[in-house]
């Protein structure tokens, strides 16, 4: 196993599954990794399916609020992220992405450095593939304006956690929220 697949290893195995879907893609995204090291995106868009994606979760946890980005190509609003580039640490890809997608140094401080969350998703566009994501958490400021990619978004905009009308998303976006829910009582270690 190649050090980079070992370390997503270790990563995924810390974490706690939310629920037995969460459980399931833990269990899947551990066979696969122990299957092939060709695990990051090689070839655009889809090369090879599954790949490795990391999204950043901008979150405000004073004023419970989750930031999230009107995807042009998914057409729908989701967290800003992007594919783990090969050989990428998952942080070092997650602190890239925040840098790129949010004009920002991300502070992995709400609920730690290491992923939250793990889901394996069916992908439509822009051919059928499948994404392994891996969840971070980052601190954001409600108040505070954001440089969203606009070759990436049309824009974006603040969402109450406890809001029920979030918008069409990920489609794991509301466990996440739950779990995200349960991580925020708990103080980080």
């Amino acid at each position: 196993m190649q050090p980079a697949t070992a370390a997503v290893v270790d990563l995924v195995t810390a974490v706690t599954p939310w629920d037995e879907i969460e459980q399931g893609h833990i269990e899947h995204t551990l066979a696969w990794l122990g299957s092939t090291d060709d695990i990051f995106r090689r070839v655009q868009p889809v090369t090879p399916s599954p790949h490795l994606v990391v999204y950043v979760v901008l979150v405000d946890p004073g004023t419970r609020g989750i930031y999230l980005g009107m995807h042009r190509k998914a057409g729908r609003y989701l967290p800003p992220g992007g594919h783990v580039d090969p050989g990428e640490h998952p942080f070092t890809a997650a602190a890239r992405e925040a840098r790129e997608e949010l004009g920002i140094v991300a502070a992995f401080d709400v609920v730690g450095e290491k992923p939250l969350f793990v889901t394996v998703t069916d992908v439509p566009f822009p051919e059928p593939h499948v994404d392994i994501s891996l969840w971070h958490v980052i601190r954001g400021d409600r108040t505070a304006p954001y440089a969203l990619d606009q070759s990436e978004f049309e824009d974006g905009r603040w969402w109450d956690l406890d809001a029920p009308d979030l918008p069409e998303s990920d489609p794991h976006l509301p466990r996440f929220l739950a779990k995200l829910d349960c991580a925020l009582a708990t103080p980080v270690r």
